[in-house]
């Protein structure tokens, strides 16, 4: 296949085609933005000054609010910006990085949800165990694994579209740049490469989800074991963990386990994953977890005794 690349840039053509409808989006993911930021740099802060992060479940609930400040950046700004601007482009090069950075981040995400539900797997039906089974070590690996498979699917991902050819039209309907809709401008046969594509980020994501639901199981069944006042606590703390899952993968699998096609109703769907979950997860895990709610106590009686201090001496 000769690649003949006339495109040196595409255009979005955004949420909305209605000034309107913009303005109002703009305002609203603009807070949407601010909210993904300090909740999940709050959530950072608090497991890092509550020392929480010796916990394997805050050490990885820290690197999720991590993954979700970066990957939502990926997006949410160009987007937020794109919506007051009357024509919205993006260079090739800016589009192969955009699509590496967002499959590498949502694909590490997916990976840490599911070692967060091993995690919790471990916490509740082998307690006596836990801190053997996820020590320092292992919580490290498991970690670096998630990194490296989410690289590992983002390369597969961009080499498919790199040796495409783009000869024109360059309009994407879309907000970012994703996979099918950029299968869909290329001048070349893309069956093939539709098929590998499902097989890459479909199967990921519904094997990380089948396991996700079978650790969830397992937990309900070794739960139905015990005293009223022991599964309350361990649903409390897989609660927050479901939600999210739920939030998450059922968008994801419509997206991806499907043939190469696009439907309007993606970008609706899309921001499930993009916007929405990144900016609910500070909100879910907070509210429904003692442990940080005391933290961040602790922390924000912190910054007040430092406020007074600091005004004492002035």
């Amino acid at each position: 296949m000769e690649k003949i690349n006339n495109v040196t840039e595409f255009v979005f053509w955004g949420l909305s085609q209605n000034l309107k409808v913009e303005k109002v989006c703009f305002i609203v993911f603009s807070f949407f933005y601010s909210v993904i930021l300090l909740g999940n740099l709050l959530i950072m802060l608090t497991v890092y000054v509550g020392k929480l992060f010796k916990s394997p479940m805050y050490f990885f609930l820290n690197y999720l609010s991590f993954v979700d400040v970066c990957y939502s950046s990926v997006i949410a700004p160009k987007m937020i910006v794109d919506l007051l601007a009357k024509t919205k482009t993006i260079s090739y090069d800016g589009c192969m990085l955009q699509l590496f950075a967002a499959h590498f981040l949502g694909c590490t995400e997916i990976f840490i949800l599911t070692v967060m539900a091993y995690d919790r797997y471990v916490a509740i039906c082998k307690p006596l165990h836990y801190m053997t089974i996820m020590d320092g070590e292992r919580c490290n690996k498991m970690l670096l694994g998630t990194w490296l498979g989410g690289f590992l699917h983002s390369i597969i991902q961009v080499a498919l579209v790199v040796q495409l050819p783009f000869c024109g039209p360059n309009e994407i309907d879309h907000y970012f740049c994703d996979i099918h809709p950029l299968l869909k401008l290329a001048c070349a046969d893309t069956y093939v490469i539709g098929v590998v594509v499902i097989a890459n980020s479909g199967i990921i994501t519904l094997v990380s989800f089948v396991i996700l639901i079978i650790s969830y199981i397992f937990i309900l069944v070794y739960l139905r074991k015990q005293s009223a006042e022991g599964r309350h606590k361990a649903l409390s703390t897989c609660g927050s963990h479901i939600a999210v899952v739920i939030i998450f993968f059922g968008p994801c699998t419509f997206m991806y386990m499907r043939p190469e096609t696009t439907f309007s109703e993606d970008k609706m769907v899309a921001l499930f994953y993009t916007i929405i979950t990144p900016m609910l997860n500070p909100m879910i895990y907070t509210l429904r977890n003692a442990e940080v709610k005391n933290a961040m106590k602790k922390l924000w009686g912190r910054w007040i005794f430092w406020e007074v201090k600091v005004n004492s001496w002035k």
